[in-house]
């Protein structure tokens, strides 16, 4: 077989991995004089590479990120330096989704709870477990909607089995009065099943205020805080310090 027909067999094959690679690599053995089982490794080390950044990318998007781009490596820990960095890298190695603890980030906005709750998805995506990212109004709306057309069961249960669900910004919008009960029947069904990331602007001790049931959010929180891993974000914010940067830019032109 020629180098063309090597190629079609291996699309056939559905190694496409192997084939967008395979002159680059004969030119590389080529030229290192690779012995054939030192050839046959790398191509196979390209197949599965591409497989794994393949599946990484589908589930990434079924994950529904909303900066799916946020990673640790992006993240500026000098900024806020007393922000807890190993509990960070800790949650990031996923031993607390194995547990089924869960983790709440909490802090000023601006302070990098989305970008370092999505970071920590990303990895857990890395490592092999399903991830689902929701913002907490449109996590409630969905609820919401459910309920009317008749697959509020199917769907929290559905929401029941994510290893690691993350819900965003909670305290950022008014959410509707049955924001509480909803929470408080999600948190239970995944309770000591499942791990959920959880951030907010606001103090646990505001909740009761913020969701406007007092009893529910009690038992919400009895849930959350068992298992719970609590990072405290800030309390310098990011957007203010970008603000306040802009003046000096300007001035310096």
């Amino acid at each position: 077989m020629n180098t063309l027909e090597i190629d079609r067999a291996l699309r056939k094959l559905r190694l496409s991995g192997m084939a967008d690679v395979l002159e680059t690599r004969l030119r590389h053995a080529h030229s290192e004089k690779l012995a054939p089982i030192d050839f046959l490794s790398i191509l196979v080390s390209d197949e599965l590479q591409r497989r794994q950044d393949r599946l990484f990318a589908r589930h990434t998007k079924k994950a529904r990120f909303r900066d799916p781009d946020r990673s640790l490596d992006t993240f500026d820990f000098d900024f806020n330096k007393k922000m807890n960095r190993a509990l960070v890298y800790e949650l990031a190695t996923g031993r607390f989704i194995a547990q089924r603890e869960d983790a709440l980030l909490l802090g000023p906005p601006g302070t990098g709870k989305s970008h370092l709750a999505q970071a920590i998805g990303r990895a857990a995506i890395q490592q092999g477990y399903r991830v689902l990212y929701r913002e907490a109004h449109a996590l409630i709306e969905e609820i919401a909607d459910a309920t009317i057309d008749g697959t509020r069961k199917e769907y929290l249960a559905d929401l029941a089995t994510v290893p690691l669900l993350i819900v965003d910004d909670l305290g950022m919008r008014k959410l509707p009065h049955t924001a509480a009960e909803d929470l408080l029947e999600l948190v239970m069904r995944r309770y000591e099943r499942a791990s959920t990331i959880l951030t907010s602007n606001r103090p646990v001790d505001d909740w009761g205020k913020l969701l406007g049931d007092t009893a529910a959010v009690t038992a919400l929180l009895d849930r959350l805080l068992h298992h719970a891993h609590v990072l405290k974000c800030g309390p310098r914010s990011w957007r203010t310090k970008l603000h306040s940067d802009l003046p000096q830019q300007e001035a310096a032109r």
